[in-house]
């Protein structure tokens, strides 16, 4: 299912031309053209899904193995020293495009610090009252 509206559905049905790095029936993986880093690709489903929580289940089971097919790929063609994949879901954690997609961002030793935080220092007892909260939603 595409939504007509959608540039990455667009761009992963081949509508508008980028560059591909790779393309199967479900995906096509493509250069970022505001990269993080050289090499940052996206992987795209053909297939429109909002974000992860719209992601079909034979989908998500395909999209981690393809992540680490293309950052193996780009391990031994760019010398990158590791990579991030990074995915967003809402406004909120960063999502610009609400059309599923996955960052494979190549790292390179001594390059920028990119996903990063200042960990917090939560005790024992607000981990094990957050892991009940949590779990009691999972379904």
């Amino acid at each position: 299912m595409r939504d007509e509206t959608c540039i990455f559905c667009k761009i992963a049905n081949g509508d508008i031309p980028a560059a591909t790095i790779y393309e199967d029936e479900w995906f096509r993986v493509i250069l970022d053209m505001g990269p993080a880093s050289k090499g940052h690709a996206l992987i795209l489903p053909k297939d429109h899904f909002a974000d992860l929580f719209a992601l079909e289940e034979a989908i998500s089971e395909k999209v981690l193995a393809l992540a680490a097919k293309i950052g193996a790929a780009m391990k031994k063609s760019l010398g990158c020293a590791g990579i991030n994949l990074v995915q967003n879901n809402g406004a909120a954690a960063g999502q610009t495009v609400f059309h599923f997609h996955m960052h494979v961002i190549p790292r390179y030793e001594g390059g920028p610090a990119m996903v990063s935080w200042k960990p917090g220092s939560p005790s024992g007892e607000e981990l094990a009252e957050l892991a009940e909260q949590i779990g009691r939603d999972l379904v």
